[in-house]
């Protein structure tokens, strides 16, 4: 784990509340000047403790609030590289991830409505290497958040 001070921490959460915030308006916030603020988020950058900075959009606003979880099982032995290639074409996919238990990978699908669901999950089922896939299709979502900056301990 990257060792962050707390001085990072608090630059960490005031650009996950507002990105476009300047180094001058966090640095009044957090007590250094905007250039010792920018050299600070530049070192985060370097370190990969800031990954970028990017606008959070609403999916559904832009025609995507049909979602799913799919639990995906695969035949024999694959690799996670092999998994993500088999799922990169597929642009209703919006994440996936290996995971413990009866499934290789757990996929979210975001699509236009229920039948651009169904569509996008025949096309994962299609896959050649995907044996078997339980869905779940979300109703509403009740939390969902950025990490907090400072791990609990």
């Amino acid at each position: 784990m990257l060792r962050v001070d707390s001085i990072d921490q608090r630059i960490v959460s005031e650009l996950v509340a507002d990105a476009r915030s300047s180094y001058a308006e966090i640095g009044k916030v957090v007590g250094l000047s905007a250039p010792a603020v920018k050299r600070r988020v530049d070192r985060l950058l370097d370190r990969g403790v800031l990954r970028g900075f990017t606008a959070v959009v609403d999916p559904e606003a832009l025609g995507w609030g049909t979602e799913a979880f799919v639990e995906v099982r695969y035949r024999g032995n694959v690799s996670p590289t092999q998994i993500r290639a088999s799922l990169e074409p597929l642009p209703e996919v919006v994440a996936a991830y290996t995971v413990s238990g009866a499934a290789d990978a757990i996929v979210h699908l975001r699509a236009a409505d229920i039948h651009h669901l169904e569509d996008a999950l025949e096309r994962l089922r299609g896959v050649d290497m995907i044996d078997r896939t339980v869905s779940t299709v979300v109703l509403s979502t009740l939390l969902e958040r950025p990490p907090p900056p400072e791990p609990r301990k």
